[in-house]
């Protein structure tokens, strides 16, 4: 498996693992809990389903940054807020007004800026790290 191929895995885990997590958590936190008092009126097994989900989200998210600085893995992450939006409207039937849409078309912009100045020269050289 090529190393982009590699690469672009972890993003679009990383990034379902956070959708999914998202959807459970809100769908979680519209039930009751285990409990009369906090914590445990929060939890149920939805949220239990979601904080498993962040946990892998945040693994994938690890070896990630194992492949590509930070600057970049944070910036190509930020595609989890627009699929979080999209998967609200589709699985939860939460509204998406026009100037929400607006904003997801200039965030989705703004990714595909960043992806493309990734595979370009860069002017800066990246710091070797060594082991000593």
């Amino acid at each position: 498996m090529g190393r982009h191929l590699i690469t672009t895995s972890l993003i679009l885990v990383s990034a379902s693992c956070t959708v999914v997590g998202n959807l459970a958590l809100k769908m979680g936190a519209d039930r009751r809990g285990i409990g009369s008092t906090w914590p445990l009126s929060i939890v149920n097994g939805y949220v239990a389903f979601a904080a498993t989900a962040f946990v892998f989200a945040f693994l994938f998210y690890a070896m990630l940054l194992k492949r590509l600085p930070l600057n970049l893995a944070q910036a190509i992450m930020s595609l989890q807020f627009v699929l979080v939006i999209l998967a609200a409207g589709l699985m939860l039937d939460e509204s998406i007004g026009r100037l929400r849409w607006v904003g997801i078309t200039l965030m989705a912009i703004g990714l595909l800026i960043v992806g493309v100045s990734a595979s370009g020269p860069s002017r800066e050289t990246p710091p070797v790290l060594t082991s000593e």
